[in-house]
């Protein structure tokens, strides 16, 4: 049967277009019922995705029976949907495109769902059914017309089993949480029942009710006083930024305090936002509308370290605008306002642990998420006893403006509090990792072994096989990306390649290892493991630049002179055969050796002696040396705890590999961007504000330096002078500060914005993008293909040329490697509590930041930073207050007479306070400069090395040099 359907679209240009399209209609498509002797009748698929007899889990429908979702159950309750227990459910055609159009996470999740045949979720095409089509009426909307088809449908096949078995043994059952469609069913003979009705009736699964959606009662309950004001609505926002009242920005919550946070809006400096009232239910990443206070309302950033804690068992603001109030508020002030609406929350699933309410039998508690950026979330849940003491998972429902925190639901249990394993999933899940094995699909992409390389392949590539080409990289590392090589030609000049594995030649556009490569971007290292974006057979095999072998590279060939100015440059594909595999270590040790007159070891001093005037060509013009803390654990063989943490070396032959993948990836630049003025993937590396210097300005000075911020090389030279022969160390922590106040480098396609803007401030270079780490790192396979074209080694195709498309790939890239980043950072962290775990030591450190209650300490021998905070805290005691007097001019803070300031040296006891377990942190003691009654004694000379058994209190030592050591993997680039 033929039918139409119309449409009304609208053009680009705003034009309204009439679109009739056919619809056929048929009367052989499967109910999908295994008994079902009508569908059997006209030759239906014989297997089923519903089970022949339907066991009732529900005790409000005591007949066994298939259940029918509306598309708000999908959008609302999918974590329930997922979970055990709900099995039989019958997905429409019209449930499934509307979840589609409405959220593509949501549609991927029950796809997934739908995939698993445990789980006896039907698809049935009730769009394309004769009896179950329905044409829309005439003021009827679009979803008055979804919700009538659903009827249809129930009511279909109620009629169409009970004609096929003679009985009504089994039925359909709508689940709808829109009281009026239920409302409606009940008149056409539908059996209906709202969510909550019909899960907590769910007996043999208890725990499912927990992960039902809450309802959103914002605007409800008004016996309750309103906490926060209303939030404006869309047309209001929308006209309040078109005519400048409003301004539009994602909300970052401050880490330090949670009554402070900042609005980040693209040209302007960042807006502060104070006040749990002002910050007007903003979670971190959200995008919101903010409006500016005039500026004698502008305030400075509080100058103490505020925790949310204890249990809420009220709603009140008050205690946290006294705090608020009370501040110390400093006369450099910044852009200040208040959110008054939200553009697009940014929610998502958060792990952390239930803090259970002190009522005895209460099901409402409060649940903690292990990032202390987001807000407390009220959940409930009738298992409190079987969570307390788990890693768990809450989603975000609402945020009503009578609650003082978020409200939420259970997703799932995770495992035991303070497990390593359990600790590694909560950091990969909160910074959103994928972290799954690789699909089938993806693996079915890879080549068959063995892998060899053809006639036609060396045809097509340069043989770069005689070449003295060898790779430099950390310790242990496996996915070698990139090798080097240098020889002196007849005419005096050198010839230096830079060879990148070639992972484009087997990752090809829109294959399924492509697609899942384009959603991880990036390799993520942790302390104990690494996380690849593509499978291993090709990071630490065919595409690793081993040297036990062929390998597929893309070189970048300069010739260059006795200055190593590069003369010419060309790209190629090729095959290379790497010499030897070396760490930096074992370079440096062979360009030492006056004995080692290989050619190698002669490639090798040609790299660095070239590589030496490349650095100080970039010093020279403005390019940024900064400085970080970075560790390195060595850990036990067979437990992989940590039992040492130290600071990284650096060798000059990280400088030397440095400094080539850089000209590398310059050339790289100019290269893809000639041939695609429009689409070239290029990164840029904005120039902060004047604003961003202010903590470096005032250090410097407070040390007797002047620090000059008005263009890049200034502040590089003002950094390059700003020595003390005395203190040694300061010139590092004035770099370190520097580093902080840079602005994030961002992925960008070059049509997006003018070429003046594609400077990368750091590297002081006007064009910039990355081509030596396509192994891990997506938008360097984007750059290779773009190369790959403009040396007509490859095809282009439609995306890769399309400027928007580019710039999508290019947003993603950015979020991917932040959160890699922050991962890579909050493993560190997590390992360095595992190695105090039952140890005090005693260290030097440096007083990095002073604030009114806390002083930052860097203790350079880990590269650990922590707080000290200025009162004395015992367990289960009130903290001791002291009298400390603190200057915000010099920074510096006084008791009794003496003083401790910015950079000052001093010595600390580092233990962790395991008091809060959903929180442990590193607690910092000060033992020197002796303050009394505050300063704690020295610990005993042999805590150091002692680890504390917890069963038998026996003391035992363990030594280093019997366990092998392990390295995150830093690779050198920007």
């Amino acid at each position: 049967m033929l039918t139409q359907k119309v449409f009304l679209r609208k053009t680009r240009r705003g034009n309204i277009i009439k679109e009739v399209r056919e619809h056929y209609l048929r009367d052989d498509i499967w109910c999908g019922h295994p008994k079902c002797k009508e569908c059997d009748m006209v030759g239906a698929i014989n297997k089923s995705m519903l089970s022949e007899n339907p066991k009732s889990v529900a005790s409000v429908m005591k007949t066994p029976h298939f259940v029918v979702i509306d598309t708000n159950i999908v959008l609302n309750h999918i974590d329930a949907l997922e979970s055990e227990g709900v099995n039989n459910v019958i997905v429409l055609q019209t449930v499934l495109d509307e979840v589609r159009h409405r959220s593509s996470p949501i549609y991927k999740r029950l796809k997934d769902i739908v995939a698993n045949p445990a789980r006896n979720f039907w698809v049935f095409v009730n769009e394309h059914r004769k009896e179950t089509y329905v044409e829309r009426v005439p003021g009827e909307t679009a979803n008055d017309r979804n919700d009538r088809s659903i009827r249809v449908a129930c009511a279909w096949f109620n009629k169409h089993w009970q004609a096929s078995s003679g009985t009504k043994e089994h039925c359909a059952v709508l689940i709808s949480d829109d009281r009026d469609c239920r409302d409606k069913a009940a008149a056409e003979n539908v059996v209906s029942f709202s969510s909550r009705d019909y899960v907590e009736s769910m007996e043999e699964f208890p725990s499912l009710v927990d992960k039902l959606r809450k309802k959103d009662e914002d605007g409800k309950g008004f016996d309750k006083k309103f906490l926060f004001p209303e939030h404006l609505a869309p047309a209001q926002i929308n006209s309040g930024i078109k005519s400048g009242k409003y301004l539009k920005g994602v909300f970052y919550q401050s880490r330090t305090s949670y009554l402070e946070g900042t609005v980040s809006v693209e040209g302007k400096d960042p807006i502060l936002i104070q006040g749990l009232e002002n910050m007007n239910r903003g979670v971190d990443g959200d995008t919101v509308a903010v409006q500016l206070f005039e500026q004698e309302k502008w305030t400075a950033p509080l100058e103490v370290v505020l925790e949310d804690e204890g249990f809420d068992s009220g709603d009140t603001l008050d205690n946290a605008a006294k705090l608020v109030t009370e501040s110390v508020k400093s006369k450099d002030v910044q852009l200040t306002g208040k959110v008054v609406g939200i553009v697009r929350r940014k929610w998502r699933q958060y792990c952390g642990m239930l803090q259970t309410n002190p009522i005895k039998g209460a099901f409402r508690h409060i649940f903690v998420a292990a990032e202390k950026k987001i807000p407390k979330i009220r959940i409930e849940t009738r298992q409190a006893d079987k969570l307390a003491g788990q890693r768990i998972i809450v989603a975000i429902d609402s945020w009503p403006r009578t609650s003082r925190y978020p409200v939420g639901h259970f997703v799932r249990a995770l495992g035991k509090l303070g497990d390593k394993s359990t600790e590694n999933e909560v950091l990969l899940l909160e910074h959103d990792i994928p972290h799954s094995k690789f699909s089938d699909a993806v693996l079915e992409c890879l080549p068959q072994l063995p892998w060899v390389i053809t006639d036609k392949d060396k045809m097509e590539r340069v043989n770069c096989r005689h070449l003295d080409i060898c790779s430099v990289d950390p310790p242990g590392c496996t996915d070698i990306d990139d090798a080097l090589h240098a020889k002196l030609l007849p005419n005096g000049n050198y010839e230096v390649g830079v060879h990148i594995a070639d992972v484009s030649h087997f990752i090809r556009p829109n294959t399924a290892i492509d697609l899942e490569a384009a959603n991880r971007c990036t390799t993520v290292y942790l302390t104990d493991r690494r996380i690849d974006m593509v499978p291993e057979l090709l990071s630490s095999n065919l595409c690793s630049l081993r040297d036990d072998g062929d390998r597929f590279a893309f070189s970048c060939v300069w010739e260059m002179d006795e200055q190593a100015n590069i003369v010419s440059t060309k790209f190629h594909k090729s095959i290379i055969r790497s010499k030897s595999s070396m760490t930096y270590e074992q370079a440096q040790n062979r360009i030492d050796d006056p004995d080692d007159d290989s050619n190698l070891a002669k490639s090798l001093r040609i790299l660095l002696k070239l590589s030496r005037q490349l650095k100080q060509r970039r010093i020279d013009a403005g390019a940024l040396l900064l400085a970080s803390s970075e560790v390195r654990f060595n850990v036990d063989s067979e437990t992989a705890d940590p039992i040492d943490v130290q600071a990284k070396v650096m060798r000059e032959t990280n400088s030397m590999v440095e400094e080539f993948m850089l000209a590398a990836n310059i050339s790289a630049a100019e290269r893809i961007y000639q041939y695609f003025p429009d689409c070239a993937m290029l990164r840029r590396h904005p120039a902060p504000p004047p604003s961003n210097f202010d903590p470096l300005v005032k250090a410097a000075k407070q040390q007797g330096h002047e620090i000059i911020i008005d263009t890049g090389k200034q502040l590089a030279d003002s950094l390059n002078s700003a020595t003390d022969g005395k203190r040694p160390y300061l010139n590092t922590m004035l770099r370190m500060i520097a580093t902080r106040c840079m602005m994030q480098a961002r992925y960008f396609a070059s049509g997006t914005i003018e070429y003046s803007l594609f400077k990368h401030y750091g590297l002081a270079c006007p064009i910039y993008t990355h081509f030596t780490s396509p192994i891990r790192r997506y938008a360097d396979v984007i750059v290779h293909r773009l190369l790959a074209v403009s040396i007509q080694a490859d095809a282009t195709y439609a995306n890769l040329v399309d400027k928007k498309r580019t710039e999508k790939i290019a947003e993603n890239i950015n979020y991917r490697h932040r959160m890699a980043q922050y991962a890579g950072r909050a493993s560190v962290n997590l390992y360095t509590h595992l190695f105090f775990r039952n140890r005090r030591r005693d260290e030097t450190g440096y007083i990095l930041y002073i604030r009114q209650n806390a002083v930052q300490v860097l203790i350079p021998k880990y590269g650990l930073e922590g707080t000290l905070f200025l009162t004395k805290k015992k367990k289960n005691e009130k903290a001791e207050e002291f009298p400390w007097i603190f200057n915000e001019d010099e920074p510096s803070v006084t008791l009794d007479g003496q003083k401790l300031s910015l950079f000052q040296k001093v010595d600390v006891q580092v233990e962790l306070d395991s008091t809060d377990i959903q929180h442990e942190k590193l607690v910092l003691s000060l033992v020197n400069p002796v303050f009394p009654g505050f300063s704690v004694p020295a610990a005993p000379a042999c805590a150091d090395d002692v680890e504390v058994d917890a069963k038998d209190d026996n003391k035992k030592r363990k030594s280093d040099s019997q366990v092998p050591t392990s390295e995150t993997k830093k690779k050198k680039s920007s």
